[in-house]
């Protein structure tokens, strides 16, 4: 293969990446979008648009415990398994949207790994059956 044809080839797989790549960031865009619309439609009417909750009504701020929740993989899957979430009409690919906008979005929380569908779906399977005394021993580390 000559010099031209050479670069002619590389400036060819050169393009096909960075096209590749910005497929890449508009598709997490999309989900990032579709996880905040969720958030809006099916979180926020309890949880309320800045997820700070109704503690007096026993709806906790979100803000204040799930940075306390995700510091341990059991409290993770309780993020999943709330009956809020797990009962939803959401799809596992959904929630998994919804976790990984609401994560930065309103809880600030940018170095947690993303949740994936697959995750979603393990925790989802797993119904809790006292929310309240499963939430309790998570944040009180036992």
């Amino acid at each position: 293969m000559d010099r031209a044809a050479l670069r002619r080839a590389l400036a060819g797989l050169v393009a096909c990446v960075a096209g590749c790549l910005a497929a890449s960031g508009a598709h997490a865009e999309g989900r990032l979008q579709r996880g905040q619309a969720s958030y809006m439609l099916h979180c926020s009417g309890c949880h309320l648009p800045d997820a700070s909750g109704k503690p007096a009504a026993g709806i906790p701020d979100m803000r204040l415990t799930i940075p306390q929740l995700l510091r341990t993989p059991a409290g993770r899957a309780f993020l999943v398994q709330v009956p809020g979430t797990s009962g939803s009409a959401l799809t596992d690919a959904q929630i998994a949207d919804l976790m990984n906008w609401m994560l930065p979005a309103l809880i600030g929380q940018r170095d947690v790994a993303p949740y994936t569908t697959q995750e979603v779906t393990r925790y989802r399977n797993d119904r809790l059956d006292d929310v309240a005394a499963h939430r309790a021993a998570i944040l009180s580390g036992r």
